[in-house]
């Protein structure tokens, strides 16, 4: 399932905005009945396309006050340390996001923490114990502009309705 059309990008951007949405709501919102809608949504998950249901919390509310944007150098690039940085990674709670990158860092990670003296013990005890790490530079964030979970689906509609023109 890689081509969306209109109603599948319908029900996903409705599903971003408020996962709690009855079938029946979802259904008007995207121009069906609930049948067809709900079998919609099953093909999505079973697909991967929705890859699961979340509450959003605000860090700041529970504790995790500063956000730290970190890039990680490796010494190496062979497939055992590669693999067994991104396997310590992933297990690590305090990292939320990592991204193997381009440029200057080969990854770019943020960690939330309660405090600096928290990011500090983070550095030494976790970071810079991870395989093959050779230099992190960190960066604190003063303030959080924008931190969106929805995903631009705009761009898959559009894909769609120049499918649908050229057919």
């Amino acid at each position: 399932m890689s081509d969306l059309d209109r109603h599948d990008v319908l029900l996903l951007s409705e599903l971003q905005r408020d996962a709690r949405q009855t079938v029946q709501q979802l259904a008007s919102a995207a121009g069906l009945s609930s049948t067809p809608c709900w079998k919609r949504v099953k093909e999505m998950e079973s697909a991967g396309i929705i890859r699961g249901y979340t509450a959003l919390v605000d860090r700041e509310k529970v504790g995790l006050s500063l956000c730290v944007l970190a890039e990680v150098n490796l010494t190496r690039h062979n497939e055992d340390d590669v693999r067994r940085f991104e396997e310590r990674v992933a297990a690590e709670p305090s990292i939320v996001s990592c991204y193997a990158t381009t440029g200057q860092a080969d990854y770019v990670i943020k960690v939330l923490v309660p405090d600096i003296k928290r990011y500090e013990s983070f550095l030494h005890e976790t970071l810079f114990r991870l395989p093959g790490v050779t230099h992190v530079r960190s960066s604190v964030v003063l303030k959080e502009v924008k931190s969106e979970t929805r995903l631009p689906l705009e761009a898959a509609g559009k894909k769609e309705a120049a499918r649908r023109s050229r057919a």
